[in-house]
């Protein structure tokens, strides 16, 4: 983004991969390897191709995205070059190497009460999918989902590109915050107390990092729980949290209306931020957006002095307004609970899905109805879907790191197993 302003954080400086200052005659950037002298390919030096993509993959079964920085075992994905340093910079080009966080899938099974469906595999009570996408050196965004006594919490968080080290900001977000709702549910404390609670204890964390107040890292911050038949979902900046109603017949999203996703259609201007902010639970029925970004555009749109369209289309519609770190003004997280009045899907997601995909049923769309895609089914297979999406963002153009936790909701029963036949039978 360009364009600066008091309370406001831009989303790039110098470097078009991490906003890192750059110096003339740098051939790459030296925060991120970001290539600078003109000759870009379509994709950022070392960018990953689908093969890959599956062979860094770094596939868990708990929250933690806890690095595994190492220098590379291999040549340098840039020039072929074999010298590489302590810290994954290339000797002869300068290219910082892939990370262990370039791709990362996680998996969060049902509890052992719901043994296994019918091909004998446990159940998936939610997934999650975290990408570097095609233009940044790195993957700046993080991932993080547990179980709690009553149901599942999930954080997702993005880097800030203009500050140092955004990568490590949004790691200990999304740590911290998973950890301490997962800590809060567990001793009883009411869903938006915990929310609240854990999104400041994150908020410390990321500020512990600085150095300095003018040497930050800083993340935005998005969670969202499960418990007791309601959503509550949390977060301080533009990562968001989405319901996703099951198309019903006639390619429906649950309205009932027969006109298909269009008819759920939401815009910023439809939330009125006091009365997320009361705590007063709304009923989901379509699909639609459950947060507000803390930004440029929203304010605008919230005034009245631009429409969505022409806010969106402004040079600083994505700068935000508000984020963690030592930098930022008072942290004040958005708090609201939901209760859904069906099964659906809780989504949570870095902006480098829902710019290519910003309305609710612009993504439900993909997951049911005439053009879905035929791997993305939530319910029966959480990280499919979670994978789904990422590609469809890749294919978008994938810009920006993109990250994805999905949540059926209810979670997924087991397959009933066939009766035994009785003997003689």
């Amino acid at each position: 983004m360009s364009g600066e302003q008091a309370g406001a954080k831009p989303a790039e400086l110098s470097c078009p991969g991490c906003g890192e200052i750059v110096y003339a005659g740098e051939r790459f950037c030296e925060e991120c390897g970001h290539r600078l002298d003109g000759s870009a390919p379509e994709t950022a030096p070392g960018a990953l191709t689908p093969a890959s993509r599956a062979g860094l993959t770094m596939r868990q079964g708990s929250a933690s995205t806890r690095p595994r920085r190492v220098a590379s075992a291999g040549p340098c994905a840039e020039c072929g070059g074999t010298a590489i340093d302590g810290d994954g910079y290339c000797e002869t080009c300068g290219l910082r190497q892939p990370a262990g966080r370039d791709h990362v899938e996680i998996e969060l099974p049902a509890p052992a009460t719901a043994p296994g469906s019918a091909n004998g595999r446990r159940r998936v009570a939610a997934a999650g999918v975290s990408d570097r996408g095609l233009r940044y050196p790195r993957n700046e965004d993080a991932i993080a989902l547990v179980r709690h006594a009553s149901g599942i919490a999930a954080v997702v968080s993005d880097g800030v590109g203009s500050s140092p080290h955004p990568e490590d900001a949004s790691r200990r977000a999304a740590e911290t915050g998973a950890a301490e709702l997962a800590a809060l549910l567990d001793a009883g404390t009411d869903a938006e107390d915990a929310t609240r609670t854990a999104a400041l204890k994150a908020a410390e964390a990321v500020a512990a990092l600085a150095g300095s107040p003018h040497e930050a890292p800083s993340c935005t911050y998005v969670s969202a729980v499960t418990r007791d038949g309601s959503l509550t979902v949390g977060w301080v900046g533009d990562s968001r949290a989405y319901w996703l109603a099951p198309a019903g017949p006639g390619g429906t999203d649950g309205d009932g209306d027969g006109d298909g996703p269009d008819t759920a259609e939401f815009a910023l201007s439809d939330i009125d931020t006091a009365d997320l902010d009361t705590g007063d639970m709304g009923a989901l029925g379509p699909s639609r957006q459950l947060t507000e970004d803390d930004s440029w555009a929203a304010i605008m749109v919230a005034q009245g002095a631009l429409t969505e369209a022409e806010a969106e289309a402004h040079p600083n519609a994505h700068v935000i307004t508000a984020w963690l770190g030592a930098d930022a003004e008072e942290v004040l997280p958005h708090v609201a609970t939901f209760r859904p009045s069906g099964p659906g899907t809780l989504l949570v997601c870095s902006d480098g899905l829902w710019n290519y995909f910003p309305r609710a049923t612009d993504l439900a769309a993909l997951l049911s109805g005439p053009a879905a895609d035929p791997a993305a089914d939530p319910s029966a297979d959480p990280l499919g879907t979670a994978r789904a999406l990422v590609r469809h963002a890749l294919d978008a153009g994938g810009r920006d790191n993109i990250t994805v936790a999905v949540i059926p909701v209810p979670p997924p029963l087991p397959t009933p197993s066939p009766p035994t036949p009785e003997p003689g039978a």
